[in-house]
């Protein structure tokens, strides 16, 4: 149960782009003082936590000069994360035999979340969740991972293995030539596989997704095919998943899911399409109110209720 006394908590959600950190009182979950380091993940987990325990120590001697003291450390991984907080996985920052914790635990102690859940808790708190028993949180960025919340808590699965729904293979076989196509969700619509994708078109012109989206939206006729294919693979997925689960509602985070005009358009569409039953079809399909601090406030959360 989540303690009502104040309490200041470090937040940190490490995504495959950047390190988010800030520190966030409660229970208010009013974000105080925040900084953003990028990831490099592609020099190993022991640099990224290296950079991981500096910003902890640096946001815990801000909130000292804002005369607080942290009561614990909040961390969103980018990982499969057990129930109990053990990293499960290092698809991008290998993390699973390092003492995590210990480097941590020197300013307080430290509770590790996967970050689509940690997401998920802040936006059913402090976010639209507020209004719903059950919803689905889905967040598109550099990954895309979803996550069920049921009366505020995130759904962990038997082993924590939950929010994979972007990692397996779209393995379809074609009725004419017989291929099957192994590519992943994220390979066709998450934030670097929309630069790939348009790159092969463009030598390398774009540098994030939302340059594509951009160049959707200028008429670039390759940026236009890229960016409503990969709106239209995510809604299908998601369409998969509201009829397997019947949540009350679709809630969108992450710096893409976030995205206004053709990438969320399409998406939303699809989505709908996607759904089987009318019963469900136009339920509420939404954007996070918490917005891009839903990671580090969600860390924070996951701690504070251990406070």
């Amino acid at each position: 149960m989540i303690h009502e006394e104040s309490r200041t908590v470090i937040g940190i959600d490490i995504g495959g782009t950047k390190i988010a950190g800030g520190v966030v009182d409660f229970p208010a979950g009013v974000v105080r003082t925040q900084h953003i380091i990028p990831t490099h993940a592609t020099r190993g987990g022991r640099a990224v936590l290296d950079d991981v325990e500096r910003l902890v120590q640096q946001l815990a001697e801000e909130a000292s000069v804002l005369g607080s003291a942290v009561h614990a450390v909040g961390v969103g991984l980018c990982e499969l994360v057990s129930p109990t907080g053990n990293i499960l996985s290092a698809n991008c920052v290998d993390w699973i035999n390092l003492p995590v914790c210990d480097r941590l635990t020197t300013v307080a102690p430290v509770t590790i979340e996967a970050d689509v859940r940690a997401a998920a808790r802040a936006e059913a708190l402090f976010g639209l969740g507020k209004q719903f028993h059950q919803f689905l949180f889905v967040t598109v960025g550099t990954g895309i991972a979803s996550c069920l919340v049921l009366d505020g808590i995130p759904f962990t699965g038997a082993r924590g293995a939950t929010g994979t729904m972007a990692s397996s293979p779209l393995s379809v076989p074609c009725e004419k030539c017989g291929q099957t196509n192994h590519t992943t969700l994220e390979q066709l619509a998450a934030g670097p596989a929309l630069v790939a994708r348009y790159n092969q078109f463009h030598q390398a012109t774009a540098r994030t997704g939302h340059d594509v989206l951009a160049a959707a939206i200028a008429g670039d006729q390759d940026a236009l095919f890229v960016t409503l294919s990969a709106s239209e693979a995510l809604g299908s997925s998601v369409g998969l998943l509201v009829n397997i689960l019947d949540p009350e509602a679709v809630i969108v985070g992450g710096g893409l899911g976030l995205s206004e005009g053709l990438f969320w358009d399409g998406f939303t569409a699809a989505t709908r399409q996607h759904i089987w039953s009318k019963v469900n079809r136009d339920l509420p399909i939404l954007r996070a109110a918490t917005g891009s601090n839903a990671g580090l406030l969600g860390a924070a959360v996951s701690a504070w209720k251990n406070c």
